[in-house]
């Protein structure tokens, strides 16, 4: 499933247009192929989306469900991803103003909505809810398959969470397509899902299945493609993650590209990023095991400098590439390109 092309769509994110846990809501409104016809944060009605996030995009920031309901939306997504995947109290009357006024809803949240009876009991012919966060079926232990694969399987890792690793493979993914290369782009999180239709929802997977179910995602179309651009989720660095490593095992890349926010020099808790040659070496040695598997080179860095003017977001990428000796890009801001070469040349 897929967030259809034909269906117009409503994005849910009260107080995150500007907050830190908007990714999955803001990825929708610069990426999804269909119509979003309105972003709903009571904080920011009546602003311009591209002032507030440099998104190209001409849409209407209304600070509510109801208010929304006259550009005639048909889904509403809820666009928030904020720390353990719970739904805000605030966030409930929305949910159901939407589906009592003949919505579906798109959940990409750890709390399931689908099987609530007060829920249910408002749904009407053609109505769903949608819980992106589930467990495929038919999982099993992986076994390192991946690495017989003759395509390119190039996955994006972090020095933290949310640092813009699903939209350097999606930039990725598009400028290969471009280029003539059989590219696909394979989701790993809600976002990628709720955009792409396929893939799998890592952190709803039990871990003893976690690589299993990388690794069965990547062999269904490794064989397809010239070039896999595989979503990349959390970080080594941070304390609270699980699914990097998983992704790396299940993957077996053939490169890395490793995403960074220009600037950041702490994780939570105090934890330091590293240097980042010395993160580009810790992924590298965590990717090949010591020779047990085979090498899986960073070939470049991904810099997000949303933060920043662009002045000093060119100064940011110049003196990454002198520290670290790889080529570096901001892939949202500036042409992916640069990444791309590196990515063919290895």
């Amino acid at each position: 499933m897929r967030l259809s092309l034909n269906q117009r769509i409503a994005v849910l994110l009260h107080g995150e247009l500007r907050g830190t846990h908007g990714k999955t809501g803001l990825s929708i409104l610069r990426y999804s192929e269909a119509p979003v016809v309105a972003a709903i944060d009571r904080e920011c009605a009546g602003k311009s989306l591209l002032e507030l996030t440099g998104i190209k995009r001409d849409v209407p920031i209304v600070s509510s469900v109801a208010e929304a309901l006259k550009h005639q939306p048909q889904v509403l997504v809820i666009g928030i991803a904020p720390k353990g995947g719970a739904l805000p109290d605030d966030y409930w009357h929305e949910i159901k103003d939407a589906l009592s006024a003949g919505m579906s809803v798109v959940n990409g949240l750890h709390t399931p909505l689908a099987s609530i009876p007060e829920l249910k009991a408002l749904l009407k012919p053609g109505q769903l809810i949608w819980d992106v966060r589930k467990e495929p079926p038919n999982l099993e232990v992986a076994s390192g398959l991946a690495r017989t694969l003759p395509c390119r399987r190039v996955l994006t890792v972090g020095t933290d969470m949310a640092v813009g690793k699903m939209s350097t493979s999606l930039e990725l993914h598009w400028a290969s397509r471009l280029r003539g290369w059989r590219s696909k782009f394979l989701a790993t999180g809600q976002t990628g899902l709720m955009l792409e239709g396929d893939g799998v929802a890592l952190d709803a997977v039990r871990v003893d299945f976690a690589v299993g179910a990388v690794e069965q995602m990547v062999m269904r179309y490794g064989k397809n493609y010239d070039i896999l651009h595989i979503e990349g989720q959390g970080s080594l660095l941070h304390p609270g993650s699980t699914a990097t490593l998983p992704l790396i095992r299940g993957s077996q890349p053939t490169q890395m590209i490793l995403v960074h926010r220009a600037g950041q020099t702490e994780v939570v808790n105090n934890v330091t990023i590293p240097p980042l040659e010395e993160v580009v070496r810790l992924y590298e040695t965590v990717a090949s095991a010591g020779g047990a598997f085979p090498r899986a080179p960073v070939v470049g860095i991904a810099l997000n400098t949303a933060h920043l003017d662009e002045s000093s977001a060119k100064e940011a990428i110049a003196k990454t590439e002198a520290e670290t000796g790889l080529p570096c890009t901001d892939p949202v801001r500036f042409d992916v390109g640069k990444l791309l070469d590196a990515v063919m040349r290895s």
